[in-house]
């Protein structure tokens, strides 16, 4: 069973960095492609950004040279380094093991909020 789960969510400032860990049980080989997706309240979840096993990165045109993807396969952990952050930013933050750089996958972390708020 695959088993997802994120951390580093919080409340930070406009204008303010945050960083978010998603840790995948087992080895994190096993997906071509790892996402962070987001879901603010009164709306549908949307792609924020993935990688593939190969660098290959796909970003929202609203992060886009704000928000880096990265992976490390020997701690099988995907980040999201957010900076920049604005108020529209907030939202709960899910960890996905794709398909595609555009279509998430089956397996899903439970979610982590941030909130970007003076």
């Amino acid at each position: 069973q695959v088993q997802l789960v994120e951390s580093g969510g919080g409340l930070v400032q406009p204008g303010g960095s945050l960083r978010l860990s998603c840790a995948l049980s087992g080895s994190i080989l096993r997906f071509h492609v790892m996402g962070w997706w987001r879901q603010a309240p009164g709306k549908q979840r949307e792609l924020v950004a993935a990688v593939t096993s190969g660098g290959s990165t796909n970003y929202a045109d609203s992060v886009k040279g704000r928000f880096t993807i990265s992976v490390d396969n020997a701690k099988n952990t995907v980040y999201l380094q957010m900076n920049s952050l604005k108020p529209e930013d907030t939202a709960v933050y899910y960890c996905n093991a794709g398909v595609s750089l555009t279509r998430g996958g089956p397996y899903w972390g439970q979610g982590t909020q941030v909130t970007v708020s003076s």
